[in-house]
């Protein structure tokens, strides 16, 4: 019996990648997406052309009421969650000095509260299973903090520890909770930041290039997989050395 997946923001950039990545692995995926629809159900379409099995659900994960829905409807549609991926995040960046209280909240409410809210939903029955896994993305800024970003580095470094936490809490239950902090990855919103600043972080890392997707992924899927099963509680990097 395959194990389900839930992975918020799965339809786009790192969340796609790890959508395909535990499809590719065996899991059902349950793919959340806030507003692009089509994107999310292009991912579907492509892991049941492979074979596999997956549903996409709309919903902002910031909101209570929207995670409930998703989680019941994800457990009468497939079963109850086995692999929570916290990936929906945003940025509002500024420097502080012109940061507006919506900016802050916006960004503590997507990619934060969203954390809580959707670990807190997955929890009993992980619990009952006596068997999960909870990864959450978290980012290079919210290790070593970044100008123009306070609002999203905050909510980044809450996610660890929040993990650290949560991995005391129910260790001992079968489940573990881990963070992978990706550094500079070729997305749509790095894309963004235009070539000038993809050039300056490709020569920042050690390895001198940009990240894929897919090798976040990758860490992803490890964490997922029974192969983990004795790790908790930790931060995996996947920076190719931009933070050393």
């Amino acid at each position: 019996m395959s194990r389900i997946a839930l992975v918020t923001g799965g339809g786009r950039g790192i969340g796609r990648a790890i959508s395909l990545a535990l499809a590719q692995s065996g899991h059902a995926v349950v793919v959340n997406y806030a507003a692009n629809a089509t994107a999310a159900d292009e991912v579907v379409g492509l892991i049941e052309a492979s074979g596999g099995q997956a549903i996409a659900l709309a919903g902002n994960v910031g909101v209570g009421a929207d995670v409930q829905r998703i989680f019941e409807q994800t457990s009468e549609t497939l079963g109850p969650v086995d692999v929570l991926v916290n990936n929906a995040g945003i940025t509002r960046d500024g420097l502080l000095m012109r940061m507006g209280e919506d900016e802050w909240n916006d960004v503590l409410q997507t990619n934060l509260s969203s954390v809580y809210l959707c670990t807190k939903a997955a929890m009993r029955s992980m619990v009952r299973g006596k068997w999960g896994r909870i990864i959450s993305i978290s980012s290079v800024s919210g290790i070593a903090g970044n100008p123009g970003q306070a609002n999203y580095a905050a909510s980044k470094a809450g996610i660890i520890g929040f993990t650290k936490s949560i991995a005391k809490e129910v260790g001992t239950r079968g489940i573990t909770a881990n963070v992978v902090a990706p550094g500079f990855i070729a997305t749509d919103m790095t894309a963004a930041l235009g070539e000038g600043a993809e050039s300056a972080a490709a020569s920042s890392a050690a390895v001198g290039r940009m990240g894929t997707p897919e090798e976040v992924a990758a860490a992803v899927d490890f964490l997922a997989s029974d192969a983990a099963s004795y790790i908790t509680g930790q931060v995996l990097v996947v920076d190719g050395g931009l933070a050393l």
